[in-house]
């Protein structure tokens, strides 16, 4: 199989996914001519012409709304938002006509775009190009949101969603953009190198929605993690010496709640693991999730390893990014409580 960055895996995955398919087309900001500011869209432009990827005005609202009109109309646009941070003025478009069309059609119409955006700190882009929205979409019942965290999974997840009938929330980790970094560290390792990138299978592949996968076996406590935080998940139960299982979720809604649970009750103990602030983060959902289904099996408290309630900090990045020194001191307090 190819080696690959996510940049290389997420491109890879449209290039598949035009050339099967006439009606995907590609736009966002600087995507077309440029190839976007992360240069996953680069090249594709030029293979499949300015009518199926090409550039827009600064508008997530148009972005979007162009997307959810071209989708009823039969395409199936995959639109970039530049930064994750930016999809506010969007979110309207999103909550109110593409999670809706379908259920206030009575299913005459649907909405099969896909809304990718590059997510989460980690490049010290300060508290307007790091944020970790998550939750806002997995709150909002029509949608789909997925969170790879490797090139393979990205490709196969990004086939996924572009080929599903219903709007699918793409978040791209950034950190992970340029391959994968040492996880055992609470500071950013530089540069990336190339031998760590990821095998990804070539031509067509899918990675169902939906389905979460064990990327550690342990049986004394359970990581619960996604994205970026699934390499500081495995790096911190290596260090902290404790036999932990680490689920990688990949897809936040639908949640595979089974491979939660089956894991849980195993261990008897849970720690969950996000970049957001923890107040109404995605995890209050998992531990609540963890409460009622495995009360039963738990040893000790849920516990949360998350970023602060505050704006992401720019001069104290890799202190509010979770590291494994705290995730390590959260494995410690379930496995003593």
């Amino acid at each position: 199989m190819p080696r690959m960055t996510m940049i290389d895996a997420i491109r890879d995955a449209m290039d598949v996914s035009m050339g099967r398919d006439e009606n995907v087309v590609v736009f966002g900001e600087d995507v077309g001519y440029f190839g976007g500011v992360f240069r996953c869209t680069a090249g594709l432009q030029q293979k499949y012409g300015s009518s199926r990827c090409f550039d827009t005005p600064i508008s997530e609202l148009g972005i979007v709304g162009v997307a959810v009109g071209m989708a009823a109309y039969g395409l199936r646009p995959c639109v970039e938002i530049q930064f994750a941070d930016y999809v506010y003025p969007a979110y309207d478009q999103i909550v109110s006509e593409a999670a809706r069309i379908r259920y206030r059609s009575a299913g005459q119409f649907t909405c099969p775009i896909v809304i990718r955006m590059p997510t989460g700190g980690g490049i010290f882009g300060g508290q307007t190009h790091s944020q970790s929205p998550e939750a806002l979409f997995t709150h909002v019942s029509g949608l789909k949101v997925v969170v790879p965290s490797n090139p393979q999974d990205a490709k196969g997840l990004l086939i996924s969603a572009i080929e599903d009938p219903d709007p699918v929330i793409f978040l791209e980790p950034k950190r992970l953009y340029n391959g994968p970094f040492d996880g055992h560290h609470d500071r950013p390792v530089t540069p990336w190198s190339k031998h760590d990138l990821g095998d990804v299978a070539a031509d067509h592949v899918t990675v169902p929605l939906g389905k979460a996968v064990t990327r550690r076996e342990g049986s004394a406590v359970t990581i619960l993690a996604y994205g970026t935080m699934v390499h500081v998940a495995l790096a911190a139960a290596e260090d902290a010496g404790i036999d932990a299982e680490v689920i990688d979720l990949r897809t936040l809604l639908p949640l595979d709640l089974d491979a939660i649970t089956a894991s849980v009750k195993k261990t008897g103990r849970c720690v969950v693991v996000h970049e957001a602030t923890m107040t109404s983060g995605f995890g209050a959902e998992l531990v609540t999730l963890v409460q009622e289904h495995c009360f039963y099996h738990l040893e000790a408290p849920v516990a949360r390893v998350t970023g602060w309630d505050t704006p992401y900090p720019h001069a104290q990045e890799w202190d509010y990014f979770p590291g494994p020194a705290r995730v390590g001191e959260a494995l410690r307090a379930v496995m003593e409580a």
